[in-house]
């Protein structure tokens, strides 16, 4: 595929770095937009993705190092330092975490503010998948005769395949069903529903489609048969749709972020 887009001298303009650019910034606007259908200033989404990327990277990279810790054992820089080597889940629940934090920094309803942020995940997460492809990061799945089969020859990560094996494109399957989940969960934002639906609904969603895409990825069997995303997926989807039948009615009313929000801090 892509791995690179384009060389400036001395400087390499990377497809994943660019589109992990375009999944937070969008991601960004997309908080921007709930929060201020919530009566909140807009502007407070850019300390939350500042947040949610810190914890998202250093949670998808520890992810991975506990998935290759004989690896890390042996050479321990050369998972710290390389540029590649990140696990969605692990950045899910570390961006999470990044979130929480901020929230209780400011004071914020915790459930108010991630219905802000869940349609965000599922749109950064979708773009961010289109730059797994352009990559080739090993997110493929298996040989497949499908008319959009791909073969990834320029992949970031070792591509054995002989010539002419082409590949299910199982980061593109991703790209699709995150698009589509953010577009329901868009149109849900403004409707009448409880409160912390929104992401709730996102777990639900989202756990069901990755654990449905496992299905033609590549990772290896964790237990009974199923990867350790997959092992993951039940969790969070079990976590999202019990909490969907315990949320909360909608509050009648929303309080306006403070420009000073250490200052004027809201009620939890």
């Amino acid at each position: 595929m892509y791995p690179v887009l384009f060389q400036l001298g001395p400087l390499t303009v990377y497809s994943y770095g660019v589109m992990m650019a375009l999944g937070f910034l969008s991601a960004g606007w997309a908080v921007g937009k709930g929060l201020e259908q919530q009566g909140k200033d807009p502007a407070f989404a850019s300390t939350l993705v500042v947040w949610a990327a810190v914890g998202g990277l250093l949670g998808a990279r520890l992810l991975f190092i506990a998935e290759h810790w004989s690896e890390f054992l042996s050479n321990p820089l050369s998972l710290i330092l390389t540029g590649a080597g990140f696990t969605w889940y692990g950045g899910l629940i570390g961006g999470v975490v990044g979130v929480t934090l901020c929230i209780r920094h400011y004071g914020f309803r915790w459930l108010e503010i991630m219905d802000a942020v869940a349609p965000a995940i599922a749109l950064g997460h979708g773009i961010g998948r289109i730059g797994c492809h352009l990559a080739g990061d090993g997110d493929w799945g298996p040989p497949t005769t499908l008319p959009w089969g791909v073969a990834y020859t320029k992949a970031i990560i070792g591509w054995d395949y002989p010539p002419g094996v082409r590949v299910h494109p199982s980061a593109l399957y991703e790209t699709i069903a995150y698009l589509l989940i953010f577009a329901a969960l868009w149109v849900m934002r403004g409707r009448q529903r409880p409160v912390g639906s929104l992401f709730w609904g996102y777990l639900l969603l989202s756990s069901v489609a990755r654990f449905g895409i496992e299905f033609v990825r590549i990772n290896p069997p964790l237990a009974f048969g199923l990867s350790e995303a997959q092992m993951i997926s039940l969790v969070l989807m079990t976590i999202g749709a019990v909490m969907l039948t315990r949320s909360e009615p909608l509050a009648a009313e929303t309080k306006p972020l403070s420009r000073t929000p250490r200052v004027a801090r809201e009620k939890s």
